[in-house]
């Protein structure tokens, strides 16, 4: 099981505090389900709190989020909620299943851009994993072996997949026809490619994003639409 340092991924999962941990066992991810306007936002988060979604869809009520990565976000108070499933637990490599992990990055804490994410996640040698939630309430992301920060060129081991919950999780794993891993621009971040495509991608301001299928993961297109307007985001790493 994936947990995280109170078992974050469990049935059981909560801070040493008694409250629900941030995240995917937090009001962001509970059950992977849209949050009703009319449960007054316990059953979700909206995006971009005192800000606009710029257009892209109707914000939901917001949400604080509470704990911090090293070095980036305030520490604020969380609404208690259900923990989501272990699902992604088991598909993670061995070595990593029974270890702790710490959230490193979330736009609901730390805002949004490509930047600070950076920043949250760069200095750090641990494993990433990205999770993303749109406006369409569509959950899906990324496993990366290495850390997410700018490079001059892709990076990454075969390790690396791509995964979605359409609601049922799929598991998009390499499929050794190249090594178009992970790639860090200062304005853009792509993970797998191949013939002008990306299997992920979002832009420098973590508003928008896009999913094609492409060779290094022969995947279906994450998001129904194909691009897709960012509602949370979060990034966690070994702690």
């Amino acid at each position: 099981m994936l947990q995280g340092k109170t078992a974050l991924w469990g049935e059981d999962a909560g801070r040493e505090d008694g409250g629900v941990h941030p995240g995917w066992v937090g009001g962001v991810w509970e059950h992977l389900q849209p949050c009703s306007p009319a449960a007054g936002g316990q059953g979700g988060v909206g995006s971009r709190a005192g800000g606009t979604n710029r257009g892209c869809c109707p914000r939901q009520d917001s949400l604080q989020v509470a704990g911090r990565g090293p070095g980036c976000g305030e520490e604020q108070p969380a609404r208690p909620s259900e923990p989501a499933l272990p699902q992604l637990g088991p598909h993670l490599p061995t070595r990593l299943r029974q270890q702790p992990w710490n959230l490193l990055y979330c736009t609901a804490r730390d805002g949004f851009s490509l930047r600070t994410l950076y920043r949250c996640t760069g200095q750090l040698s641990s494993p990433a994993l990205l999770l993303i939630r749109d406006t369409e309430a569509q959950a899906f992301g990324a496993f990366c072996t290495s850390p997410i920060h700018v490079s001059n060129g892709f990076y990454g081991t075969g390790e690396t997949f791509l995964f979605s919950f359409s609601p049922e999780l799929k598991v998009f794993r390499w499929t050794g026809r190249n090594s178009f891993f992970l790639k860090g621009d200062v304005d853009l971040l792509m993970i797998g490619g191949g013939s002008g495509k990306f299997g992920l991608w979002l832009d420098g301001d973590l508003h928008r994003g896009g999913s094609c299928p492409c060779e290094t993961f022969n995947n279906e297109s994450l998001s129904p639409r194909g691009e897709f307007c960012v509602q949370d985001l979060e990034v966690w790493g070994l702690a």
